[in-house]
């Protein structure tokens, strides 16, 4: 038993690094692919882009490869040999009739048959070989071909003219030198290609790029349906686009129907709860008024009143002001009527303060109660309330400030939880502690929200932001 443990043992040791060996690629794969993801664009626009550009340029450049190098390669070699064997032909030409040493009938018939220019260069050698180009097809098909069919000392410059290029041959008593257009030995119609491949990728780009935008514009539309709708803005929609999109489309429409059924039949139903309730609460008010006055009977008033504010309050929680449709509204008239509203429970308003172009599409309803909840929260603890309205580039903001005792900062979030009452108390005193509540609930139903901050006055300051 133990002698077979530390082979058991070794043989656990040995499966352990490939497990670890294997997990490190996937490490390094994850981590990869994440820095690709977030190098990579974010909009499907952009990235369908992508989808049709990478192949094409990786389908370009396979081209251009294959061409450049099988092709032109080829013809290069081609051209190369010919113009090389022209050269051979001259030489052994030059060597079979020495009679013609001056060579006048080898250069005319050098020029006026093979379209070369020939000169014999007598007492000279070859000059010193000079740097080869870092990527020339033409200057290795040349040297191969003076190699394989002359087999005699060379020098040729494929570089210093453009247009030309110099052969020279080492011969008996001197080099014989032949200059030659660069076309008779090199395929140099790259141009017409390259113009072709990236005028062809332009086109399909073009026709790309209008397909995408076509095809994006009704998912942007569907968007904008989506966010209204939630914003409680009504926007005419019909399905566009490709199948899916459609069918997204009528998907959103019948969603949108069974919510607006749904939050109908729950109007409703709170509607009669609210009809029944306030008809108990009223015969109770109707039954005490019968009654002789005494201590007992208005504490039972107050018991009735108070709980016919919580009622409120609840089944304004409950039904919220979705139903209400937005609707361009002018905040400064709405900003004025909040001043009155305070103004009428006693309270103290120092300024109510506003910037240009009042007019934001709100639920008028809703964001009047919104601000009227801060509003008077502001007013109940602090003396003096100050209003002030701002526009910024995308969204609209009101600050309501006040100097009473604040809030501190690790508890400002929890004043917006319905039914919690902090221990300062700053939280609808003797109310249904629903009023934050329903205020961030309506801000955020406009797609915007409220925040709390120190006020310049030495209280809180409430600001509700919501798209301009």
């Amino acid at each position: 038993m133990n002698a077979e443990d530390p082979a058991l043992a070794r043989t656990a040791r040995s499966t352990e690094p490939p497990a670890r060996a294997l997990s490190a690629p996937r490490r390094h794969w994850k981590r990869l692919s994440r820095a690709i993801g977030d190098a990579l664009p974010k909009g499907l626009y952009a990235r369908s882009l992508i989808i049709i550009i990478a192949p094409m340029v990786l389908l370009q450049s396979v081209i251009a490869y294959t061409f450049m190098e099988r092709h032109w390669q080829l013809v290069t070699k081609r051209l190369s040999a010919s113009v090389v064997a022209d050269v051979a032909a001259l030489i052994d030409i030059y060597e079979s009739y020495p009679q013609d040493k001056d060579a006048e009938t080898l250069s005319r018939i050098a020029g006026e048959r093979l379209n070369l220019d020939l000169d014999i260069l007598e007492g000279t050698t070859l000059p010193a070989p000079g740097p080869r180009p870092f990527f020339s097809i033409l200057d290795e098909a040349l040297s191969d071909e003076i190699k394989r069919q002359i087999r005699r000392p060379f020098w040729i410059d494929t570089v210093g003219r453009s247009n030309l290029i110099e052969i020279r041959v080492a011969i008996p008593g001197g080099v014989m030198r032949i200059t030659a257009r660069r076309s008779q030995a090199y395929a140099s119609n790259s141009h017409i290609f390259l113009v072709w491949m990236i005028g062809s990728s332009l086109v399909l780009l073009g026709v790309a790029i209008l397909f995408l935008r076509n095809q994006i514009k009704p998912i942007l539309r569907l968007a904008a349906v989506a966010e209204g709708f939630g914003k409680g803005r009504e926007i005419e929609f019909r399905p566009r686009g490709a199948r899916e999109v459609r069918q997204a489309g009528h998907a959103f429409i019948e969603m949108k129907r069974r919510i607006e059924r749904a939050m109908e039949q729950r109007t409703t139903m709170l509607n009669g709860v609210s009809h029944d309730l306030r008809t108990i609460l009223t015969r109770f008010r109707l039954s005490l008024a019968l009654l002789e006055d005494s201590d007992e009977i208005d504490d039972l008033t107050r018991d009735i009143d108070e709980m016919s504010r919580m009622l409120e309050g609840y089944l304004a929680f409950a039904r919220g002001d979705s139903a209400e449709t937005a609707a361009p509204t002018d905040m400064r008239a709405l900003l004025e009527d909040l001043r009155t509203d305070l103004e009428r429970l006693g309270a103290h308003v120092a300024e109510v303060e506003l910037t240009d172009r009042p007019i934001v599409t709100v639920r008028p309803d809703a964001f009047r109660r919104c601000l009227f909840n801060l509003a008077s929260n502001a007013a109940r603890y602090g003396e003096t309330v100050s209003i002030r309205g701002k526009r910024e580039t995308r969204s609209f903001l009101v600050s309501i400030d006040d100097d009473g005792p604040g809030i501190p900062p690790e508890r400002r979030e929890d004043v917006f939880k319905p039914f919690l009452r902090l221990d300062d108390a700053r939280q609808d005193a003797g109310g249904s502690g629903l009023g934050l509540a329903i205020a961030r609930d309506i801000a955020r139903a406009h797609g915007g929200d409220i925040t709390l901050h120190d006020s310049p006055l030495g209280g809180l300051r409430a600001t509700v932001r919501v798209p301009a």
